[in-house]
C-alpha cells in the first residue's frame, strides 16, 4: 500500500466558512447510500451536493464539508462549507495513484493536468496523457511544486493528509484554487476503499456511472467469496518480511487480512489487532509461521534468491521450501510503479480473484493473475 493524504481546505470563489454540517435547508435532503465506507458520506441537495469527509487523517477531530453546484446554481446563504466546487470541473490536480482509477472509470482521466512524481503512475491511460505532455510533474508530496501547479490553474486539488494540514498548499489555498481530502486509505474495510469511487463521482458529475461501478465490483467480489467459502480446506498464510531487525506484517483488523479471510485461507496472525503494521522478531515469526502453506506479498522481495541474500533463514519456512511464496512487486508499470499499489485499493475484486486462484486453484483454472505472481526461482 503507499498510503498517502495530506490536509487543508478552501473553497473555490467564495471566502472560506466555518464548516457545520448538520445545517439543513428547508427543502431537505436525500442521503446517498454507503454500504461499507465509513469516511465519507453524501447528501443530495435540491440544487447543490454535500460531501462530508469524516476521517480526513488519523485522528482528526473535525469532518470536512464540501458543496458541489452546477455553476448555474446558487448555494443557500445558511449553508457551511470548507470549500465550493463548481460544476463541470475542467481541470484538475490529484496527488495519489490510488485516485488515477476512479478518473479512468468514469471517463475523467483526460481533466487531469499535474501530478506529483509521474513516474509512479502506471495505467496505460494516464501514461499515454504523460508521455503526450498534457500532465505536469509537481515534485514530490510533501513539497509540491506551487507555481507549476499555479500555472496549470486547476479547478480542484484532490490531496491526503497524514498528520493534518499540508504546509504547501497554503499558497494554493490563498490563490482560491479549492482543495479537497480524501481519506480513501484509511477505511479498514476492502469494499470501503473501493467505495470511494462514489467520492469521485460527486466532484466530477458521475455519481449514477460510479455507483454503477461500485455495484459491479462489489458484485463480483462476493461472488468470489461465496466461490471460496464452497472450497476444500482452508490454507494458513503468512505475510511480510523483515526490514532491519523487524517483521512488519498486517494485523489480524486489517483489510489485508480480511482479504485472506474472504480467500478462505486461514492468516497466521488473524488474532492480532492495532493501527498500521504490526512489527515482530524473526524468532516470533519463525516459531509462529514456520509450518504456514504459502507466503503472500513478502515486502519488495521478487525472487528467492533476494530473499537468501536477505536472510538466509528464510529458507526454513515451509513456504519457501515448497516454492508457495507469491509477490505484486514483479507487476509493474513501464516506469516501474507497482500496479497493485494504483489499482489495488479500488478493485478489490481482482485481488481476490487472485488470492482465490493461489489458494484453491481448482475454482479458477482458466484465471489468469492480475496482480500476484509466483516468486522468480534464481
Amino acid at each position: 500500500m503507499k498510503p498517502l493524504l495530506y490536509f487543508v481546505i478552501l473553497l473555490s470563489f467564495f471566502a472560506c466558512k466555518k464548516a457545520d454540517h448538520s445545517a439543513n435547508t428547508d427543502r431537505g435532503y436525500e442521503k446517498v447510500e454507503i454500504k461499507y465506507a465509513t469516511g465519507f458520506s453524501i447528501n443530495k441537495y435540491a440544487n447543490f451536493t454535500q460531501v462530508i469527509v469524516h476521517s480526513p487523517w488519523p485522528e482528526a477531530e473535525n469532518d470536512l464539508v464540501y458543496l458541489v453546484v452546477d455553476r448555474s446554481e446558487h448555494v443557500p446563504e445558511q449553508i457551511s462549507y470548507e470549500a465550493l466546487i463548481q460544476l463541470p470541473v475542467e481541470k484538475l490536480v490529484t496527488t495519489s495513484t490510488t485516485h488515477i482509477p476512479s478518473l479512468i472509470t468514469l471517463n475523467k482521466i483526460d481533466k487531469l493536468v499535474g501530478f506529483p512524481n509521474l513516474d509512479f503512475i502506471s495505467s496505460e491511460k494516464a501514461r499515454a496523457l504523460i508521455d503526450a505532455g498534457k500532465v505536469k510533474e509537481l515534485g514530490k508530496n510533501e513539497a509540491l511544486n506551487t507555481e507549476i501547479l499555479l500555472s496549470v490553474n486547476p479547478d480542484v486539488v484532490f490531496s491526503f493528509g497524514v498528520e493534518g494540514q499540508n504546509k504547501t498548499l497554503t499558497q494554493i489555498q490563498k490563490s482560491g484554487i479549492p482543495v479537497v481530502y480524501n481519506g480513501d486509505w484509511l477505511e479498514k474495510d476492502v469494499l470501503g476503499k473501493a467505495e470511494w469511487i462514489k467520492f469521485f463521482g460527486v466532484f466530477l458529475g458521475e455519481l449514477d456511472l460510479s455507483i454503477e461501478a461500485f455495484n459491479q465490483v462489489e458484485a463480483d467480489y462476493l461472488a468470489l467469496k461465496e466461490k471460496a467459502e464452497g472450497a476444500t480446506g482452508e490454507p494458513s498464510v503468512i505475510s511480510g518480511a523483515m526490514h532491519q531487525d523487524r517483521w512488519y506484517l498486517p494485523y489480524g483488523t486489517s483489510w489485508q487480512a480480511q482479504l485472506f479471510e474472504d480467500a478462505n485461507a486461514e492468516y497466521v496472525y488473524k488474532d492480532t489487532q492495532g493501527k498500521g503494521s504490526a512489527a515482530f522478531s524473526f524468532e516470533r515469526v519463525l516459531e509462529d509461521a514456520k509450518a504456514a502453506e504459502f507466503w503472500i506479498s513478502p515486502a519488495q522481495f521478487t525472487s528467492y534468491a533476494q530473499l537468501l541474500e536477505s536472510n538466509m533463514h528464510y529458507q526454513e519456512f515451509e513456504a519457501f521450501q515448497e516454492r508457495n511464496i507469491y509477490t505484486m512487486a514483479s507487476t509493474t508499470g513501464e516506469t516501474g510503479g507497482v500496479l497493485f499499489y494504483e489499482i489495488g485499493p479500488n478493485r478489490p475484486d481482482l485481488v481476490l480473484k487472485d488470492l482465490v486462484k493461489i489458494f484453491h486453484p481448482e475454482l479458477l483454472e482458466n484465471e489468469a493473475f492480475t496482480f500476484f505472481k509466483p516468486l522468480k526461482i534464481e
